[in-house]
């Protein structure tokens, strides 16, 4: 298994936590998702993951990720 860390800023509330959960728990080969407001950083966990396609579930909750 494969763990992918990025910084997303703004994630300020539970809204956003359960915002980038939802988009996230439905990109290609992600198994595991793990965020807390405050600290920025979202934990990806899961085979064959894509970066682009993680990328672009931030980008559907109203954020973006850096690698």
């Amino acid at each position: 298994m494969t763990e992918l860390r990025f910084l997303v800023p703004g994630i300020s509330c539970r809204h956003c936590v359960a915002a980038i959960t939802a988009e996230l728990a439905k990109a290609r080969g992600v198994k595991t998702v793990q965020l807390e407001p405050g600290t920025n950083w979202v934990v990806v966990c899961g085979h064959d993951l894509d970066i682009d396609g993680i990328r672009a579930a931030v980008m559907q909750a109203g954020h973006e990720a850096e690698l």
